[in-house]
């Protein structure tokens, strides 16, 4: 199933939370709306608000609040996006220019500052403490991550534990929030508000994996950024780790040199890590993060909003961007 198949049950509600988003963001300072606007109707897979529904949903949720939670979770996502790529120096964000490339490093960081304090906004009307306090853990967990990442960059001793604890931080943790959120909204039980984290985290962290796995087998056209980003950042991804586990010395040295650097032949790095099984190892870590999220959900009753969150987890491994 593709995505669009995946998240029909809830076609509706992506369009509610689509109206949400814009009125949310009519704000009077112009850049602020054109800046917005532009990443936003880049598009995007949309999964974290999807996630959102589909818990509340999958739980018999009535009303229109996971609406307006899909749209705050979306806004922090968006925010992260923008600061993400000045402080990755990136130019392409969904296939054509990143937002910093077309507006100025500032006028991002300024509206990413803004649309997250307009998601603190946005919350107070859901008149939840749990959700502020799952919400704002989550935000001062990715920004941790964020550092953590830093910290990371062009240094090529970082082990498996410490690149993951990167990716539980920095990615997985607002899907975690955007499932967790969701099961709030519909007033789950606490084992299936747990649930729903472990889902969410789970899911997460197969999909950033996966982004790993493409960053060394798509093609720039699928993927909407450059292939070989993360290289020529110098970040010490999980294929890149693998190669440096079980290669040769010549293909150690070589990814070492490329982290350290963020110089190489990025033909020699791809080679090095087909020669190895890198990919294969990180597609292995991803599954088994998958099956978790099968797992958690397990206690949820059956729904064709259920066998959605089956699918998610699949499209997550068996994507091709």
């Amino acid at each position: 199933m593709n995505l669009t198949e995946i998240i029909s049950p809830i076609a509706r509600d992506m369009k509610a939370v689509d109206a949400v988003i814009r009125q949310r963001l009519n704000s009077e300072v112009v850049m602020i709306r054109t800046i917005g606007e532009y990443i936003i109707s880049a598009g995007g897979k949309r999964m974290r608000p999807a996630m959102v529904l589909m818990l509340a949903k999958a739980l018999g949720y009535k009303g229109t609040d996971h609406h307006l939670m899909a749209a705050i979770i979306e806004f922090i996502h968006t925010s992260t996006l923008l600061h993400d790529d000045v402080v990755d120096e990136s130019d392409m964000r969904r296939g054509r220019s990143a937002a910093n490339a077309v507006f100025g490093n500032a006028a991002s960081v300024l509206v990413g500052d803004y649309l997250y304090s307009r998601s603190f906004e946005m919350m107070v009307d859901i008149d939840s403490m749990r959700v502020m306090q799952i919400v704002s853990n989550a935000t001062t967990i990715i920004a941790e991550g964020e550092v953590l990442q830093l910290l990371n960059v062009h240094d090529p001793d970082v082990s498996i534990e410490r690149y993951l604890q990167v990716v539980r931080y920095k990615t997985a943790k607002l899907f975690e929030a955007a499932a967790q959120t969701g099961a709030v909204i519909a007033g789950a039980t606490p084992e299936q508000e747990q649930a729903a984290a472990d889902y969410g985290r789970y899911v997460g962290t197969a999909f950033q994996l996966i982004d790993d796995v493409l960053d060394y087998s798509g093609d720039v056209e699928a993927l909407g950024k450059n292939v070989g980003d993360d290289l020529s950042e110098g970040k010490p991804t999980l294929p890149l780790i693998r190669v440096m586990q079980v290669g040769t010395p010549e293909q150690r040295d070589l990814i070492y040199k490329a982290i350290e650097t963020g110089k190489a032949d990025f033909n020699a790095v791809a080679v090095a890590i087909r020669e190895t099984d890198a990919l294969e190892y990180t597609r292995k870590i991803a599954q088994e993060e998958a099956d978790r999220a099968l797992a958690a959900i397990a206690v949820f009753p059956e729904s064709d909003i259920k066998n959605s969150l089956i699918a998610f987890c699949d499209f997550s491994m068996n994507r091709n961007h």
